[in-house]
C-alpha cells in the first residue's frame, strides 16, 4: 500500500504531467485553502487607524520629495469621465483575482509547471506581504479627504471592497504593498515565459499597465505601494523558481527512493 502510495505521488507531481488525477482534488483545495487563509488573515490584521494614516503621509512626503506625488492629479483625471471611471473599476476588481484564477485554471490544464510556478508566487508573495501589512500599515489615499480623493470603486460601483460581505477578509489598512501591481506583474512574467504568442503577452503587458493606473487613479494606493508590491512579488517569484529547480525535483526523488527502499524490502521478504 505505501509502495503504491510513494509511486503515486511521484508520478503526479511530475511537472510535465498531463491529465487529471485524484491527487488534483487534494491540489485545488489545498490552493484555496492557501489563498482564503490570506485573505481572511489580512483581514484579521490589527488596524491602527492614527499609525496608518501617519504611515500614508509620510508616503506622501517621500513622493513629494522625488517630485513623483500624482496621486491627486490621476484621481481627478478619472474623476473627470464616466468611461474612466468605469474603466479604472472594472480593471481594479476584475482583472485582479477573477484573472488570476483564470489563468491558473488554463496553466492547470496545458502546462502544470507554469501553474505551479505562477501558485507558490502568488501564495509566498502573500505571506510576504501579510508580514509587511501587520508591522507597516499605511491607509490608501481614499482616507485623505483633505487631498480631495475619491474612492471610485465606493462612489460609482456596487464592487466596494468596503462591501459588508468582504469586511471579513478586506483590511483597509494594507495598502503596502500593492498586490494588484504584483500579482499582475507575476502574471505578465509567467505568461512571457508560457507562451510566444504575440497577443497574449501583448494583453498581459496592457493589463499590468492597465492596474498600474487604476489602482492610483480609484484612490486605492499610491504609487509607493506598487513599486513596493512589485519588488515583494519579485521575491516570491524567485523563492517559486528556487523551489520548482531545487526544491520540488528533490521531494520527488524522495518519494521515488521511499518507492525503491519499499521495493527492495518486499523483494528481500519474497526470498
Amino acid at each position: 500500500m505505501r509502495l503504491r502510495f510513494y509511486r503515486y505521488l511521484h508520478r503526479v507531481t511530475a511537472p510535465d504531467r498531463t491529465g487529471v488525477v485524484w491527487f488534483d482534488l487534494i491540489e485545488f483545495g489545498l490552493a484555496a485553502f492557501g489563498f482564503l487563509c490570506y485573505f481572511i488573515v489580512r483581514g484579521l490584521v490589527v488596524d491602527d487607524a492614527g499609525a496608518a494614516l501617519d504611515n500614508a503621509r509620510w508616503v506622501i512626503e517621500v513622493q513629494q520629495a522625488v517630485d513623483l506625488f500624482v496621486e491627486p492629479t490621476l484621481n481627478q483625471w478619472v474623476l473627470e469621465s464616466a468611461w474612466r471611471v468605469r474603466f479604472v473599476n472594472f480593471v481594479y476588481f476584475w482583472l485582479d483575482f477573477p484573472l488570476i484564477v483564470g489563468v491558473a485554471v488554463l496553466f492547470f490544464i496545458r502546462s502544470r509547471q507554469h501553474y505551479t510556478v505562477l501558485r507558490d508566487a502568488l501564495l509566498i508573495s502573500g505571506a510576504f506581504a501579510l508580514v509587511m501589512y501587520w508591522t507597516f500599515p499605511v491607509a490608501p489615499p481614499r482616507y485623505l479627504p483633505e487631498w480631495g480623493f475619491v474612492d471610485t470603486l465606493a462612489e460609482f460601483d456596487n464592487l466596494s471592497y468596503q462591501a459588508q460581505s468582504m469586511r471579513p477578509f478586506v483590511n483597509p489598512f494594507a495598502a503596502v504593498p500593492s498586490l494588484h501591481v504584483g500579482w499582475a506583474l507575476i502574471l505578465a512574467i509567467v505568461i512571457f515565459d508560457a507562451t510566444r504568442a504575440r497577443w497574449a503577452r501583448i494583453a498581459i503587458c496592457s493589463v499590468l499597465v492597465a492596474q498600474c493606473i487604476a489602482v492610483v487613479g480609484s484612490a486605492n494606493h499610491f504609487l509607493f505601494d506598487a513599486v513596493v508590491g512589485a519588488f515583494v512579488s519579485l521575491a516570491g517569484l524567485a523563492v517559486a523558481l528556487w523551489a520548482q529547480q531545487g526544491g520540488y525535483p528533490r521531494l520527488r526523488g524522495w518519494f521515488q527512493g521511499r518507492a525503491s527502499d519499499l521495493e527492495r524490502r518486499m523483494r528481500d521478504v519474497a526470498r
